[in-house]
């Protein structure tokens, strides 16, 4: 063969040799696809959910535990349904029931994780700085977790070494510096009362971006409500059908003063015969014409598909205006543990 020929013939083997390369790699890159598609989307894939586009029907998991698979399959359905906020807690015991039900849900759903906006709680045992991250690689460890997308102070309360004090600042400073690490997303509090959260806002001059407290008909807190919109601080609203959760009704159970059970209320009734919806689909869709993230919770999945009907749900002003009237006529702050904690919570607010 003449050197010609060989500088004709290097180029097509050249060519030939890249052909045999890139088919290998599509085939590798196919079986690497369907591998991950096996496999449920607990990473990160694309952009999340902003803070400003935070679902505002979400699914509580506090009191979820009829038992373990419930726990599961309750928070599966729920995604399953279209729920796309989950709202977790070390404290409520089932993270780990929760975050097999979030990895079944994403599956079953086709969802990725970036899809669903996750809130977890750092517990009191763990406001001592130096032990802040590790509550929340422990939350993230039981939810099978690379990252949550909000993170909260769960009571502005330390339970530490046989003390309970208020303790909050040095907490949150600590909270601050997980932004950095890429374990959470956002940070935020719950609980508080307006003169703890302006001394967290003075003294470290950074400000929560969500604030979760007890809100329902029965406690609207209008002005607490107009302060946190003032200040670019979005509430989410736990509790939202009152004293249908099963702690307050224990509670509440010998108690003159408690309202009406949220179900029997005649003017939530009304208002529901009225719209065609049920009495907790005019309640949740009321706080979700707030602007306010509402996060119930249910075992059962008639009622998880039931409570998500809410955002079909139609009020008119007269409704509103009715309901206006039933936060006065019944006002009642459910949760309150001042006397067990010793400690002064929610002063200046309502129901105190």
């Amino acid at each position: 063969m003449s050197a010609w020929s060989k500088m004709q013939e290097s180029p097509r083997n050249l060519m030939n040799g890249l052909c045999v390369t890139v088919s290998l790699l599509a085939f590798l890159l196919a079986a690497l696809s369907q591998a991950h598609s096996d496999q449920v989307p607990l990473g990160s894939h694309g952009p999340p959910i902003k803070l400003q586009s935070i679902p505002l029907l979400g699914f509580g998991t506090w009191n979820l535990r009829v038992s373990a698979q419930n726990t599961s399959d309750a928070v599966s359905a729920a995604l399953q349904t279209g729920y796309r906020h989950i709202d977790c807690a070390k404290v409520y015991g089932n993270q780990k029931e929760v975050g097999n039900g979030i990895a079944n849900g994403l599956k079953k759903a086709g969802l990725e994780r970036n899809e669903v906006w996750i809130t977890s709680k750092l517990w009191n045992d763990h406001h001592d700085p130096d032990r802040v991250e590790e509550g929340l690689d422990e939350t993230l460890s039981e939810l099978n977790l690379q990252y949550l997308d909000l993170y909260l102070m769960h009571w502005p309360v330390a339970a530490e070494g046989g003390m309970i004090e208020e303790s909050y600042v040095e907490t949150w400073k600590a909270m601050t510096k997980l932004l950095d690490t890429g374990k959470t997303r956002y940070i935020g509090v719950s609980n508080f009362d307006p003169r703890q959260l302006k001394n967290l806002i003075k003294a470290t001059s950074h400000k929560p971006s969500v604030h979760q407290m007890e809100m329902h008909p029965y406690l609207q807190q209008n002005e607490w409500l107009q302060w946190h919109e003032e200040n670019g601080i979005h509430v989410t609203a736990y509790s939202p059908l009152a004293n249908l959760n099963p702690t307050y009704k224990e509670k509440e159970a010998s108690s003159k003063k408690s309202p009406p059970a949220l179900l029997e209320n005649p003017e939530l009734t009304k208002i529901a015969k009225k719209q065609d919806c049920t009495v907790p689909q005019v309640a949740l869709k009321w706080g979700i014409s707030r602007k306010t993230s509402v996060i119930p919770k249910s075992s059962q999945v008639s009622h998880i598909q039931e409570n998500h009907g809410a955002l079909e749900c139609r009020l008119e002003s007269d409704d509103y205006k009715s309901l206006a009237k039933v936060g006065k006529k019944y006002l009642h702050r459910f949760n309150n543990p001042s006397k067990s904690y010793g400690v002064p919570l929610f002063e200046g607010l309502d129901g105190v």
